[in-house]
């Protein structure tokens, strides 16, 4: 492996890879691709321009070979391809002075025309790592968790939320109506769901107009003011104005789709914003579905945490989508975890989510700092909505004390319907 050239600062970056090419020489070429070179030697890559600007690799783990393709070359079939595609993990080290603070050529770089490589049957962007005085150039999370319990006044336990159900076609009234019910039950945290945005029967401005006064009145209520994450994405002009609308109404949360509105309006609305972004990571499974290819959450997260988001969705466990609850939680310890002195996400868990999976969340993830969104969980209790909120909390109750969820629902009743009640859906 090249060694590190002491006159520059670098970030790591990992990679599951797959090439007709042994690893090591696919390893080059993913290098020199990515940085100064090309697919044959030009009289301007002098040892001087390599040693400034050059990825080098770092470490190549090699794993047995396949006797298939995970995808499909023209480039391999061209040139009559050997028995064996090799596979392994490969560390490659970039210039941070190739990049700088710039997340739009930080992806280019780490996650661009690598995946076009002819020699390369599949590839996986595992993790990232970068120098804490480089992390400190992008803009992290403003809030993270700390803040964002600060904002809604809830400490010591996981923040309960839900999604405005219907995801779509309710009218602003009843929208504020929904919100009204769930305030009514001291829910902490509402969400717009990803496909709420702008539609011509419930714009952004008349939600906001109809379900502004009902937050108010309820925080005067609680003396708290529920965290109603409205969905403001769109353009960058729209988002800018949005945020100001939602700013000077007094909310206290905007909610982008983070794979649509991208790095760039990511990072441009938190330079911009004074309110805790909600990241909805919908889209995230044509990234990862593929184990031999896009992205691990464990960079997913990194990349989006230096963008500035504050919340991001990590999916749930026994959930209704396809992902195991091992990644879900994996997902989530990520969020947690340290990463550059950039400070934490909070995790999101959310799809078919009830009080039942309480315990599992947190004796594996050993936190309560999360978010637990139930729509159907809440909403739909057998005995109303407050009865929805009581049954989470409950069910973190017995979580957090190490009771049994059937003994606790005994002398809980917002709990015990939701046992019986869910567990036959």
């Amino acid at each position: 492996m090249s060694q590190n050239p002491r006159s520059r600062a670098e970030f790591t970056v990992r990679y599951f890879a797959e090439s007709s090419a042994p690893l090591a020489k696919a390893a080059e070429v993913i290098a020199g691709e990515q940085s100064s070179g090309t697919f044959l030697a030009l009289p301007g890559e002098t040892d001087e321009l390599k040693e400034r600007a050059r990825a080098r690799v770092v470490r190549v783990d090699s794993l047995p070979p396949v006797l298939e393709p995970s995808l499909r070359s023209a480039f391999v079939e061209r040139r009559e391809p050997g028995p064996l595609y090799y596979r392994g993990e490969i560390e490659i080290a970039f210039p941070v002075d190739n990049v700088g603070a710039n997340l739009p050529q930080l992806l280019s770089t780490i996650a661009g025309n690598l995946f076009e490589l002819g020699e390369i049957t599949g590839l996986r962007l595992l993790d990232i790592d970068l120098p804490d005085d480089y992390a400190a150039r992008f803009p992290g999370p403003a809030f993270g968790i700390e803040g964002t319990r600060r904002v809604t006044g809830v400490h010591g336990r996981p923040l309960i939320g839900t999604i405005v159900k219907p995801s779509i076609g309710l009218l602003p009234e009843q929208t504020a109506q929904i919100v009204d019910d769930l305030c009514g039950a001291d829910i902490d945290f509402i969400k717009d769901d990803e496909l709420l945005g702008d539609p011509s029967y419930a714009s952004f401005d008349a939600r906001l107009a109809a379900v502004m006064p009902v937050l108010h009145r309820h925080a005067d209520r609680m003396g708290r003011m529920p965290m109603y994450a409205i969905n403001i994405s769109g353009t960058i002009d729209e988002m800018l104005r949005r945020h100001d609308q939602v700013l000077a109404a007094g909310g206290t949360c905007i909610m982008v789709c983070v794979n649509w509105v991208g790095f760039a309006g990511v990072e441009h609305m938190r330079r911009h914003s004074q309110l805790p972004l909600h990241g909805h990571r919908n889209g995230w499974g044509a990234f990862t579905r593929c184990p031999q290819l896009g992205f691990s959450f464990a960079a997913y997260q990194k990349l989006w945490r230096l963008a500035g988001v504050d919340h991001l969705h990590v999916n749930g466990v026994r959930g209704k989508f396809w992902e195991p609850d091992a990644s879900v939680i994996d997902s989530a310890r990520s969020c947690l975890a340290p990463f550059a002195g950039v400070q934490p996400l909070m995790p999101v868990f959310s799809s078919g989510q009830w009080a039942s999976q309480a315990p599992d969340l947190f004796n594996a993830l050993g936190s309560i700092d999360l978010m637990h969104l139930a729509g159907g969980g809440i909403i739909g209790h057998p005995q109303g909505i407050p009865a929805g909120v009581a049954s989470m909390r409950e069910g973190w109750e017995a979580a957090t004390q190490g009771i049994d969820l059937d003994t606790y629902a005994q002398t809980h009743p917002a709990l015990g319907a939701a046992m019986s009640h869910f567990k036959a859906i």
